[in-house]
């Protein structure tokens, strides 16, 4: 396959240029002949290094009612994803290599993208039990989390630290202590008061982040904090990384968007965190300012319309997220000059790859032919109606947006064409 992608806006190390790339078979080139298979223009398009989502839900094996590989890399190809990181609460678990084959396997027949998926911490994936087969997993895994799950005993998360530190290996982090849990399932805060809900409290998230910066110091592991969502977070990974602690967090767009007095009293608005505060929201843009927040992820999440449809009690935590993420970042931040376009390319690009140690990520001579298209003056309202993933749930359902994506292209093969759908 050799393509040209002819008088694009290219990012570069010093920001957008105007110049042709060539895709030569799963390789980048800035040189070529005449005989190429297609041309396409993209005299007004930003071609960018695909995105990298390091938190995703993914469902296979176990849950394919909720979403399959297939639909979710078919989804993440149509966001300008070229490769996702699911996280590992399937079924089995992937708590060993035996347990782990099963999802590769998968991967390798149906992804659509690249897929590096994530080994437990704890053998049931429940933050409690013995620890996984680390060891075992090491080369194949790429890093250790259980997700959905808060490690709740201080020896235990240590013990895992330093397994994970001897084998170099990241341990990702779901921060939640579930003994200041009360049955919540929204933020603790002015709407949950206003219409009588159970909230989640803030310091369920920071405490236990809190007790693993510790840990972090004794050990010296590299360590991930999932979905970060309070002011209290952000401030205690700032003073961390300040003190030379290997320590990295994402956030996720919903938390970004809204606070707690946008919340309606529906299903789309659940997922775990929940939105929080509206100083909360500010504490997480300053993060993404000013550094202290690494990377933006989804946390996509599906369930079925029946498990959404329950209402903010009763619905299952989780949203979708693949195909609005940059759509809604780039109207909402960029178009809002919070951040700059190449500020979110490096939270949704290059950072990722940094911190997880990804192929890829810069558009130069030689390298993988894992980049996205993108059309900033499309616009368009989010309809999850059209989604390829099987989840519709989005509390960005009918929101006006800006940015598109055209193509995206895995090691030289288109995986999304915008003409096609697919």
């Amino acid at each position: 396959m050799k393509a040209l992608l002819k008088n694009g806006f290219v990012f570069t190390r010093n920001g957008f240029e105007k110049r042709d790339i060539f895709v030569i078979d799963d390789r980048l080139s800035f040189s070529g002949s005449n005989a190429y298979d297609e041309s396409i223009d993209c005299n007004s398009f930003f071609l960018i290094p695909g995105f990298v989502d390091v938190h995703v839900h993914l469902r296979e094996p176990g849950f394919f009612y909720k979403e399959s590989i297939r639909t979710g890399t078919c989804a993440a190809a149509r966001g300008g994803y070229t490769a996702v990181c699911p996280m590992p609460n399937l079924k089995p678990v992937p708590a060993d290599m035996e347990s782990l084959q099963q999802q590769l396997d998968i991967i390798k027949k149906d992804a659509a993208v690249k897929v590096y998926p994530y080994g437990t911490i704890t053998k049931k994936q429940d933050g409690r039990s013995a620890l996984s087969d680390m060891e075992g997993m090491k080369d194949a895994a790429v890093a250790f989390s259980d997700d959905g799950k808060g490690v709740q005993s201080s020896d235990l998360m240590e013990e895992a630290m330093k397994k994970a530190a001897a084998l170099d290996k990241i341990i990702v982090a779901h921060c939640e202590d579930e003994s200041l849990l009360t049955g919540g399932y929204i933020h603790q805060g002015s709407y949950a008061a206003a219409h009588g809900h159970k909230g989640i409290s803030s310091e369920s998230e920071w405490a236990q982040v809190k007790r693993d910066i510790e840990l972090c110091k004794k050990t010296d592991v590299r360590y991930h904090v999932c979905h970060i969502s309070t002011k209290e977070t952000v401030a205690l990974i700032r003073q961390a990384k300040k003190e030379g602690v290997k320590i990295t967090c994402e956030t996720a767009p919903h938390y970004l968007v809204f606070c707690d007095e946008n919340l309606q009293e529906e299903g789309r608005f659940k997922m775990n965190p929940p939105i929080r505060s509206r100083e909360d929201r500010q504490a997480l843009i300053e993060g993404i300012q000013d550094g202290t927040i690494d990377m933006i992820a989804t946390d996509h999440a599906p369930h079925s319309a029946e498990e959404k449809s329950q209402g903010l009690e009763k619905s299952a935590f989780g949203i979708v997220g693949l195909e609005t993420a940059f759509p809604v970042l780039y109207t909402y931040l960029v178009k809002r000059d919070i951040i700059s376009l190449e500020k979110l390319i490096h939270l949704m690009a290059i950072a990722p790859r940094q911190v997880f140690g990804l192929e890829g990520g810069a558009l130069e001579e030689g390298q993988p032919a894992d980049l996205t298209i993108l059309d900033l003056k499309a616009v368009g309202t989010v309809d999850p109606e059209t989604f390829l993933s099987k989840g519709r749930s989005t509390p960005f359902a009918g929101m006006k947006v800006e940015g598109e994506t055209v193509r995206t292209f895995v090691n030289g093969t288109c995986v999304y064409n915008r003409e096609t759908g697919a």
